[in-house]
């Protein structure tokens, strides 16, 4: 049984960033060191940083006294940014630069009149961040169904969920079209995540079999398992490799491997390594790069 790693598995440039600065602030700031939120959707990440270098996840302000509190790559509240400062505490601003940047698009299509429609999921905690900066009547839609009830105005302003897939971004653009004279829309989806998803999506069709690994409480990873199982209904989410099931892979020639965008290396290591052992004795190769 051949075995295909998708080229792009494994952190992103965001996620990576977080972990780094994270890492750094362990090793040079003394004092408590917290995280507002997982700094990344990866429970391994997050137990391995509490783990080895004493830094602990917070899900709100008033669990932190005083100390280090760093913010996760996908952002938080104004409110809670101000109020972290407000309270004295060392502020690391781990926020992936692609995401500040749709934050800062809010803040300005708002402050030029603009209804701000986010394009995303209302519960993840990137879109709730980005919702914080712009004004009382901004949107949150992950379709055009959502919008149906959105009553016609002059001028409305789009930007997306770094995470996003790209069609459902359209699906909103097209609704706003018939919601307004004048409509700016900014694709703040994160080049990244396009790739990966076209690269897996690409894998799926080669392959008898997917893996996509990665946290279950990270949309990304979901969104990829979602895509490979509409190309290849032998798709299967796992978080660790002691998930994999052999019965998976009975009959198959061939296992592609994704991940999401915030799974470490090793998590994928040990996934393929899991898929090898149960291709032993039936010619297994070595995993190659697809």
């Amino acid at each position: 049984m051949e075995i295909f790693i998708a080229k792009s598995s494994g952190f992103c440039f965001g996620v990576k960033r977080a972990i780094n600065m994270a890492d750094s602030c362990a090793r040079e700031t003394a004092g408590e060191i917290y995280t507002l939120g997982p700094i990344i959707h990866n429970p391994q990440v997050v137990k391995m940083l509490e783990e080895s270098s004493g830094v602990h996840a917070k899900e709100s302000l008033d669990e932190v006294a005083s100390g280090t509190v760093i913010i996760r790559s996908h952002g938080v509240r104004l409110d809670e940014m101000q109020k972290a400062r407000e309270k004295g505490l060392n502020v690391i601003d781990a926020t992936c630069p692609f995401v500040k940047k749709a934050q800062e698009l809010v803040s300005r299509l708002s402050a030029e009149g603009y209804t701000v429609v986010v394009a995303g999921e209302k519960d993840h905690p990137e879109v709730k961040g980005l919702v914080s900066y712009g004004s009382s009547d901004i949107r949150v839609a992950d379709s055009h169904e959502a919008l149906m009830d959105m009553p016609r105005t002059k001028k409305i302003g789009i930007i997306a969920q770094t995470t996003l897939p790209i069609e459902k971004l359209e699906d909103v653009v097209s609704a706003c079209l018939l919601k307004a004279t004048e409509l700016k829309v900014f694709n703040t989806i994160c080049n990244a995540t396009s790739i990966r998803q076209k690269e897996s999506a690409e894998l799926a069709r080669r392959v008898d079999v997917m893996v996509v690994v990665g946290g279950r409480n990270s949309a990304n990873t979901r969104r990829l398992a979602e895509i490979c199982r509409s190309i290849r209904e032998k798709t299967y989410h796992i978080e660790v490799a002691g998930e994999i099931d052999p019965a998976w892979f009975e009959g198959a020639a061939s296992v592609g491997v994704t991940s999401g965008a915030s799974t470490p290396d090793w998590v994928i290591d040990n996934a393929v390594v899991r898929i090898r052992e149960i291709s032993q004795g039936k010619g297994a190769d070595r995993p190659v790069n697809a």
